[in-house]
């Protein structure tokens, strides 16, 4: 076996490790579903790093946790369903929870909403490097939780938001998935889309030589990302010393 060969087993197994812990934590009210894409998505996030994963990276890009309308249905980080189709290339049988919020249905590829985090992501990915292959042979794009938490009402909840006895083994988790993956792409940068991913990758890589920044996250809910994501982020990694 060659050494992408080798890489992509490795992957795997951190994605596996981290789908079998985190399917044993439980999570209290306010949330009242837990949805895991590392199960039941697992076709199009599998084509997802089997494609666009091996070969040292210059930066990884890593989100906080899947959207409900994003990697919730694609199973791809920021995974805005016509991005992830007509730009990466994939489509695949996505499952189901087994338990689901009727307000947050997973449908798919089938979904009719967009994620704007993930379309203005990807969008920008596109108009910059023009095709996927340029793109992922400088970057990769990960997501530092797995979990979907949905309250009973079916607000969405940010793990920032998890008391500290339900964070603390989450964490745990996810710092270690992300040390071994990072370790396996050989990064010259991590980089938080957001506070909350740059303040954990600062925390998981602490012992790796490698440097750690923030972007501003492409949210509707974030103020400034709806004045021109795309150039403030651009800005924003250069300052890090990402030339574009």
């Amino acid at each position: 076996m060659n050494g992408k060969g080798l890489v992509l087993l490795e992957l795997f197994a951190v994605l596996d490790d981290l789908r079998d812990v985190v399917r044993r934590l439980r999570f209290g009210p306010p949330v009242a579903f837990v949805y895991n894409p590392l199960e039941y998505a697992r076709a199009p996030l599998e084509e997802y790093v089997r494609r666009y994963a091996p070969g040292p990276k210059e930066a990884v890009l890593l989100g906080m946790n899947p959207g409900p309308w994003g990697m919730a249905q694609t199973g791809i980080p920021f995974g805005e369903i016509e991005a992830v189709t007509a730009w990466l290339g994939i489509k695949a049988p996505v499952g189901r929870p087994l338990r689901e919020h009727p307000k947050r249905p997973v449908l798919g590829f089938d979904c009719p909403r967009s994620e704007v985090s993930g379309k203005r992501l990807w969008a920008w990915a596109r108009e910059t490097f023009i095709t996927p292959e340029r793109f992922f042979s400088r970057f990769f794009v990960a997501n530092y939780c797995p979990l979907v938490f949905i309250e009973a009402g079916g607000r969405n909840r940010t793990p920032d938001s998890l008391p500290a006895a339900e964070q603390i083994p989450l964490f745990e988790a996810c710092d270690r998935a992300l040390n071994r993956m990072v370790v396996l792409l050989k990064p010259r940068y991590v980089v938080g889309v957001g506070k909350f991913a740059e303040k954990r990758a600062r925390r998981a890589l602490s012992d790796l030589e490698i440097t750690v920044g923030g972007i501003t996250h492409p949210s509707p809910a974030n103020p400034r990302a709806n004045r021109g994501w795309a150039a403030l982020a651009e800005k924003e990694l250069t300052e890090l010393g990402i030339e574009l």
